[in-house]
């Protein structure tokens, strides 16, 4: 393995090199298509499968409505400072074969030499309509604030070569679902006159019906303005569905364009890396995507990967896919795990075995570039900001490795390219150690 954790074995060609700022040359990581399969490239120019853990975090979580962390108690009297963590910890994770950090992860993180992630949190930044689940993307305040973000979190990252690239946000709302029973066209529709977002649904609407009694007939409304539309119940009427669809792929195309607009206006180098769909990927949204990102994003709680789900996004951007969450979580972890997302097994041998079989299946298809374990600690028993209690740690509120998981866990990330695995008969912590290479918080 080479300093990023990418493997040697296959030479591939880096990208050109490009002055720094600091006259030095780097190469950056990139995607590439190499004999029929979809893979990383890392700044050496070796092929890189991203294997990695979100949240590795010196406090991790804290009690609901307290600051009372568990897991930040453990680590101040075991490490004393965060960087002291911080270096064991990613000593340790390299150790099991993982070769990314993962989003929502300390920034004292970034700096122990292993490739990184960056979460920017657009949406959940921009100021919004009270009457909106989703930012106003056609509100001209919403592009100025995301280039004050982008200059904020990303011109400072622009030259660091470790950073693999950034994710947009985490788990938006882009139709009905556990949030809201409306469509974005409805929410949309229900703004204020003045607002941009219904504006441009307005002229959306113009566009598609040369007039509105022929809107009134697709609609079975009784409308005698564009104006109209929506300001008053009409009994029988229906939304078309293909009408939903096109504005859902609008909204798409502006938010990813402006979202890609404003971190390459301050960083040439870094990939976008797509939103972290929420276990489900709208056709619309993924057509509206595709020029503005370099790879899909899902996160995702299930036995199985979504097969069916990774060949349509495939097939619909032409981009590679990161799992960027899922797990297993263990009853005899001593956890409530009431609440959270994920299977739920009896043992840590379970775990394990999920894991494994997960992975594999995973990796085998063309598309898939990489996964992101949730997380590298256990959440605290007593429940975390949103409630949630589980058992999704490599390691638990003592700092104690789930020796069974990670076990299971180096011999498959390090069979990732092809090589032997490591043995099963040595413990994780006596390998040798690697070269150097959801979740809402």
């Amino acid at each position: 393995m080479d300093r990023y954790g990418g493997w040697t074995g296959a030479k591939l060609e880096a990208t050109p090199r490009r002055p720094l700022s600091n006259a030095a040359a780097a190469g950056w990581f990139h995607t590439a298509h190499v004999k029929e399969k979809w893979c990383l490239v890392d700044p050496d120019g070796n092929q890189f499968y991203s294997a990695g853990v979100n949240t590795i975090s010196f406090r991790q979580d804290t009690i609901r409505d307290t600051n009372e962390s568990p897991y930040g108690e453990t680590t101040a009297a075991k490490y004393g400072q965060p960087g002291e963590w911080a270096k064991a910890a990613v000593a340790r994770l390299r150790n099991w074969g993982f070769n990314t950090i993962g989003a929502w992860s300390d920034r004292v993180t970034w700096q122990q030499g292993m490739p990184y992630t960056v979460i920017l949190h657009f949406a959940d930044s921009v100021k919004r309509e009270a009457a909106l689940s989703f930012p106003d993307v056609f509100d001209p305040e919403f592009e100025r604030e995301l280039r004050t973000i982008a200059q904020r979190v990303c011109r400072p990252l622009a030259d660091d070569r470790w950073l693999i690239g950034y994710f947009t946000d985490n788990e938006l709302r882009w139709g009905p679902d556990w949030r809201s029973g409306n469509s974005l066209f409805v929410e949309f529709l229900q703004l204020d006159d003045g607002a941009a977002g219904r504006q441009a649904l307005v002229s959306f609407l113009r566009g598609r019906y040369p007039t509105v009694e022929r809107l009134n007939e697709a609609w079975r409304t009784q409308y005698d303005t564009f104006e109209q539309v929506g300001r008053t119940p009409q009994v029988g009427s229906r939304i078309p569905e293909e009408d939903q669809d096109a504005f859902l792929s609008l909204i798409a195309t502006r938010y990813f364009s402006v979202a890609q607009q404003a971190i390459r206006a301050v960083d040439q180098h870094h990939l976008v890396l797509g939103c972290r769909f929420a276990g489900y990927a709208p056709r619309p949204v993924l057509e509206g995507m595709r020029d503005h990102v370099d790879v899909v994003s899902l996160n995702h709680y299930a036995v199985d990967p979504p097969v069916e789900l990774l060949q349509e996004i495939h097939q619909v951007t032409g981009r590679p896919v990161l799992i960027t969450e899922f797990s297993f979580r263990g009853r005899d972890s001593g956890l409530p795990n009431t609440r959270g997302a994920g299977v739920i097994v009896d043992t840590q041998q379970e775990r394990a075995e999920h894991f494994a079989s997960y992975v594999r299946k995973l990796m085998s298809l063309p598309m898939v570039v990489g996964y992101h374990w949730f997380e590298h600690a256990d959440e605290p028993a007593e429940g975390r900001f949103d409630g949630e209690d589980s058992n999704y740690g490599v390691v638990d509120i003592k700092d104690r490795p789930y020796s069974t998981l990670v076990e299971a866990m180096t011999r498959v990330n390090l069979g990732l390219y092809g090589g032997p695995p490591a043995s099963s008969g040595e413990p994780a912590s006596r390998r040798p150690g690697r070269a150097t290479v959801r979740k809402r918080r």
